[in-house]
């Protein structure tokens, strides 16, 4: 079984942080929210381990895939508020503290144990298309955008509908708006994100690139519902 590659592992501002401890990685994620590149190390540096995991228990590459990202999204939102030393258990042998290894260990297990997995067929979700370090800043920025452009967008990247189709969509739900304007708010919207995004997120994963390019599409089949986007 291959651990796929992430190529933000090779950038510099990722490898910069290779030197730090999981404990100071841990306490600059959770003192600077406005960056991205301190979870983004601590996914590089624990990616393989979560992945091998999850790759055993999963019937599928497709639906490995899927459930790797949700971990992360999951471990993204717990991180914030994780005390390494109030999580240990109050016995001799963890009075240093629980290690950021073995938490991660932990939430693996209960996202695996808890996962109710779409069939293959229905996950959009693309590994290769977006790491789940920049699913979880782009999530995060989409929930900035007023809730009709944000579902354009979610229409636009993750199901690939054309301009037209979307404005007929929307014009069904009682909205008065047409093809034309529905790419300018489009083309809005993609720039709001990317401005919304960490600096270093943008650094990290789009250089070169816009979020209106298909290897940077927002995210897959869930996201319109976790998002507030019914």
């Amino acid at each position: 079984m291959l651990v796929p590659n992430f190529p933000e592992c090779s950038h510099p501002l990722v490898k910069s942080l290779f030197h730090y401890s999981d404990q100071e990685l841990l306490t600059l994620f959770q003192r600077h929210p406005d960056a991205g590149q301190y979870f983004t190390a601590i996914f590089c540096r624990y990616s393989p381990i979560v992945y091998t995991l999850i790759r055993h228990s999963a019937r599928s590459p497709v639906q490995a895939d899927y459930l790797f990202a949700i971990t992360w999204k999951h471990i993204y939102h717990e991180l914030g508020g994780l005390d390494l030393h109030a999580a240990a258990a109050p016995s001799a042998a963890s009075r240093s503290g629980l290690s950021l290894q073995s938490w991660l260990i932990n939430v693996t297990a209960v996202c695996i144990n808890g996962a109710d997995l779409p069939a293959v067929e229905s996950i959009h979700y693309s590994l290769k298309a977006a790491s789940p370090p920049l699913w979880c800043y782009i999530e995060q920025a989409l929930d900035q955008l007023p809730p009709v452009q944000r579902l354009m967008i979610v229409m636009a990247q993750t199901f690939r509908w054309s301009e037209t189709r979307i404005a007929a969509y929307l014009q069904a739900e009682g909205e008065t708006i047409s093809a034309a304007e529905v790419k300018t708010q489009l083309q809005d919207g993609y720039q709001k994100l990317e401005a919304t995004l960490p600096a270093d997120i943008r650094a990290i994963y789009l250089e070169g690139k816009g979020l209106a390019q298909p290897q940077a599409k927002p995210d897959a089949d869930p996201v319109p519902m976790e998002s507030g986007l019914e």
